[in-house]
């Protein structure tokens, strides 16, 4: 069994990735790996001799040089603070086994680095820079996901008690993974079921659900398995608005950035929207 992979950047996002993070490794039983990762602009020395004139000093270039290493030394600081209060944070909530790692460079190449040893990938809904009032998602979050083999578990903005969980089910690979996921899970069994799938209820849907509701079943759960006309968005969002479940586990990205762009993500939407965390697969 792996470890769990979360991601804290010092946002207020940063505290529930903690908590979340810290409830499931308790659930499971296993070790956390906390990590932070600095990014190039952030802490990397930058070449900036090609912004000054012909015949600049060599004092002005060595001043320039000093002012980059002066904000990576900063930028390393800052980073073991974060990953110094997350740790002291999760050990307080009973979780012994936490290990840190401070980068530099990029963040779904990092991630790829480290993805061997871990089972899930756990990431704030929103960074340091996200706009709030507009809804704006954190910049990494669609990277981590489409980037990462691993399933993303996206936190919502505090951590509530999670006693049922649902999953959007479609019948198509990334929701047949999921199901398969939580037959193996240590994390999910003893948690109320909800199966939703969202459509006209053809034959062929209705033997998809029953399928993986009777998984789910020999795997222990207790299952309530329904299928709901409607726009798949819409009545998802309702259900969790009705207080359905505590956390919603999907399927992601199931088309390209391009085609995401021209007639949007349902993903997107339902990140941007619930109010629960979210269980993401590709």
């Amino acid at each position: 069994m792996g470890r769990l992979l979360a991601l804290v950047d010092g946002s207020t996002y940063s505290e529930s990735v903690c908590d979340h993070t810290a409830w499931g490794a308790k659930r499971r039983g296993s070790g956390i790996t906390l990590v932070h990762v600095i990014g190039h602009r952030q802490g990397a020395k930058s070449d900036l001799s090609g912004n000054i004139g012909l015949g600049a000093r060599t004092a002005l270039l060595e001043e320039l040089a000093d002012l980059d290493a002066a904000q990576a030394k900063l930028a390393q600081k800052h980073g073991r603070a974060i990953l110094e209060d997350a740790k002291a944070r999760i050990e307080a909530a009973g979780v012994d086994d936490v290990q840190v790692r401070l980068r530099t460079g990029d963040l779904v190449e990092t991630l790829g680095e480290m993805e061997a040893d871990h089972d899930i990938v756990i990431i704030g809904k929103r960074g340091e820079a996200a706009d709030f009032a507009k809804l704006h998602l954190g910049s990494n979050l669609e990277r981590v996901v489409r980037g990462s083999t691993l399933p993303t578990l996206v936190c919502s903005r505090a951590f509530q008690p999670i006693k049922r969980f649902m999953v959007a089910f479609d019948g198509g690979p990334s929701a047949m993974k999921a199901v398969e996921h939580l037959t193996r899970s240590r994390v999910f069994p003893g948690l109320a079921c909800t199966l939703l799938s969202v459509g006209s209820g053809a034959p062929l849907a209705r033997r998809a659900l029953d399928g993986a509701a009777a998984s789910l079943r020999e795997a222990g759960y207790e299952v309530t398995a329904e299928i709901a006309p409607g726009q798949p968005d819409e009545v998802i969002a309702e259900r969790i608005k009705d207080g359905a479940a505590d956390v919603l586990i999907m399927g992601a990205y199931g088309h390209s950035r391009i085609r995401n762009l021209i007639i949007g993500s349902t993903t997107t939407e339902m990140v941007r929207g619930c109010q629960i965390p979210l269980l993401l697969f590709r």
